[in-house]
């Protein structure tokens, strides 16, 4: 379960760590905030704010919009979501990274666990669609050895098989794998598949505490996943 004292968590032996996206690299909220506007306005709606959207990032834009609309009390007929879902990924693409910023810390500890000889990977519910630009114009996309999106295998968080493909990938046990996420989803992929987990303290969590979350450690700052984790 979550243990807040990092000075008395042992850390983790791993060859691999595989880091969430939305929330947990970057604050992404804010294009993704654009985009749910937008599509309100299409559809005849008020704009929301970043705080209901925040809620629902992590599952992927139908879930976002699904949500938002029993949220909301709008009616949607079931069998125009994937027009709708449609016009938003059109918006979002066309202002995705416009305002998205890696989360204070994130880049000095890609940079030092690359020097430590330790494996990367960012495993996202994101689209690669989205993912691929995203991690290009934040400049940290040559850090991952395997980048997997929601769209790359037939099931994706909380599923286990997203964290078992890269054990697969990597050679190597799924224990030797350390999954850093800021959600229910994240810490779900990991109990499913039986690797270990940490949190960041910032991200969506959609709408969970902190304190809810089962995952092995909870981070003060990004930078302390560097006193955690060790090359096995």
């Amino acid at each position: 379960m979550l243990n807040n004292d990092l000075s008395q968590h042992v850390g983790f032996e791993v060859s691999v760590v595989a880091f969430d996206l939305d929330g947990t690299l970057a604050d992404t909220l804010p294009d993704l905030h654009t985009a749910t506007n937008l599509t309100l306005n299409d559809l005849g709606h008020d704009p929301v704010s970043t705080d209901v959207v925040r809620q629902y990032i992590g599952q992927g834009i139908e879930y976002l919009l699904v949500e938002l609309f029993k949220d909301l009390k709008i009616y949607w007929e079931e069998a125009k979501l994937k027009s709708i879902a449609h016009r938003f990924r059109e918006h979002y693409a066309r202002h995705v990274c416009e305002h998205s910023v890696l989360f204070p810390g994130i880049e000095t500890v890609l940079n030092t666990l690359q020097n430590r000889g330790l494996k990367m990977a960012c495993l996202t519910n994101k689209s690669e669609l989205f993912t691929a630009p995203i991690l290009m114009k934040l400049g940290i996309r040559d850090y991952f050895q395997e980048v997997v999106c929601g769209d790359t295998l037939e099931k994706r968080k909380p599923d286990a098989l997203p964290l078992r493909v890269l054990a697969s990938r990597f050679s190597v046990d799924i224990k030797q794998i350390l999954m850093v996420g800021d959600s229910k989803t994240d810490t779900a992929c990991a109990r499913n598949a039986g690797a270990p987990v940490v949190c960041v303290p910032f991200g969506y969590r959609s709408g969970m505490a902190l304190a809810e979350l089962d995952c092995d450690a909870v981070l003060g700052r990004a930078e302390d996943l560097l006193d955690l984790v060790r090359l096995a």
